[in-house]
């Protein structure tokens, strides 16, 4: 099982704000498991903290901008897309000023920080979210979407069309996280010139310069208009006529604009709170659509916070009704576990198909079958004995017992038809013979029951 990640030690940055000029220092630091991303203005009296979240996102017109009543924090996603993509699941980040340094405009700055500095496992398991159907969202003004589909990792393809021929259409693919750190981390943020001059003369970029940015001049402008820019960036003066990328660091790759996109829908992805299991296809993106994409997410994974678990018919169970059968005492009609598809140290899956043939159907109810709460809980419980007996020499010599049933939820009707799928984790080490564990019932991706139940282990006579 994957366990959450947090950082071995604190590192520091230092650099200029993008908007604001101020010289800023930043730093990571390690967070216990189950935090998720924080982020805390040290410059501010009380120190406030922001939660790095989707629904904290108030300004996507030039980065990400996070905030908490009046307390922002901006351009955050650089920094955000190297702790999701190096797998850190926990970090509290501590800054002196209202955004992160813009540094080279890129995350290659903070991988190299955290990859010298480690990452540490945590006791807590690592809470993936796992796509089971599509899900797209638009933007029809800009003709944005981003849709994100089934698949056994994380990966992303960003496609980017821009009105300029130097990079008029770019694709770029993130196939595998492992890759981040060699593809992705430096390429760097972009800018025309036609959107520099606006910005400058409302004082929106005090503390860009030509090594954080790619720049790119693709329509002529008069050459005073382009002195009067070029003595405002504090670069040499250039020729009006000459087109093209007029960055002083080449680029590293012919399609590190595009590259840059997909590092910002990670670094936006990272305030999903949850690292996903899903193949991104991102059609123009933008922060303004990565984060409508990112609240999406949030709501689905509110609806579906316990995951069914995976179910494919065509896999041979771990335990069939035979192994069952010996394990547990139960017989006709109360073996209520068909089979077991997955098991390990602390986490057992099992299942029992609904038929119209249950003998409880008889008198419960004759006009509207549904099966009793108690023996929902009384399933869950058979398998959570599973679970137990498993970890034991000899599990055939012992049985277990309720000792105490806690934390009863029933959410939705069991009718004949439904395939019940258990989901069982111990919620400590098994001691002096006694074991808690959590159990969930689901139907399809829908939670029907829960319970928390202790059982006693004992030796048969």
């Amino acid at each position: 099982m994957m366990k959450q990640k947090t950082l071995k030690g604190s590192f520091s940055l230092f650099g200029k704000g993008l908007h604001t000029g101020l010289s800023i220092t930043v730093t990571f630091n390690p967070a216990p498991e189950n935090t998720g991303y924080k982020i805390q203005r040290i410059d501010l009296e009380g120190e406030p903290i922001i939660d790095a979240v989707a629904e904290n996102v108030v300004d996507t017109q030039r980065g990400t901008v996070l905030a908490k009543g009046d307390i922002r924090v901006s351009t955050v996603e650089h920094g955000m897309a190297a702790l999701y993509a190096l797998g850190i699941d926990n970090c509290l980040i501590q800054v002196n000023g209202p955004e992160f340094p813009i540094l080279d405009g890129s995350s290659k700055n903070y991988v190299e920080k955290i990859q010298e500095i480690g990452t540490v496992e945590q006791n807590a398991p690592k809470d993936y979210y796992v796509i089971r159907h599509k899900m797209e969202i638009k933007d029809d003004k800009t003709g944005s979407c981003i849709t994100i589909l089934p698949d056994d990792d994380f990966s992303i393809t960003a496609m980017c069309s821009f009105d300029s021929k130097f990079i008029s259409s770019q694709f770029a693919t993130l196939d595998n996280m492992d890759k981040f750190v060699s593809d992705i981390a430096a390429a760097r943020t972009f800018v025309f010139v036609r959107d520099i001059e606006p910005l400058l003369s409302a004082n929106l970029i005090k503390g860009g310069d030509m090594d954080n940015a790619i720049v790119i001049y693709e329509r002529q402008l008069e050459q005073d208009k382009l002195d009067k820019l070029a003595d405002l960036l504090g670069v040499p003066r250039l020729d009006a006529t000459k087109l093209g990328y007029i960055q002083h660091k080449p680029l590293v790759w012919d399609n590190e604009c595009t590259r840059h996109k997909l590092l910002d829908i990670i670094g936006d992805m990272a305030l999903i709170g949850k690292p996903i299991k899903g193949r991104i296809v991102a059609t123009r993106p933008g922060h303004t659509v990565n984060n409508k994409f990112a609240r999406l997410m949030r709501k689905e994974i509110r609806k579906h916070e316990v995951q069914a678990p995976f179910y494919d018919p065509n896999e041979p169970p771990v335990m069939d009704v035979n192994r069952i059968r010996e394990l547990l005492p139960h017989r006709y009609p109360m073996q209520l576990v068909d089979k077991v598809i997955s098991i390990g140290p602390n986490s057992i899956v099992g299942l029992k198909n609904i038929t119209s043939n249950e003998p409880f159907f008889t008198g419960h109810f004759p006009e509207e079958p549904v099966m009793p709460g108690v023996l929902q809980i009384e399933a869950m419980a058979q398998c959570g004995g599973l679970l137990v007996l498993n970890t034991l020499e000899e599990p055939e010599r012992w049985s277990t017992y309720f000792m105490k049933i806690d934390d009863v939820k029933f959410r939705q009707k069991v009718v004949p038809g439904d395939t019940l799928l258990f989901k069982v984790d111990l919620l400590a080490p098994v001691r002096h013979g006694v074991s808690s564990m959590k159990g969930y019932m689901f139907v399809g991706d829908t939670i029907v029951s829960e319970a928390t139940f202790t059982a006693q282990i004992v030796k048969n006579k």
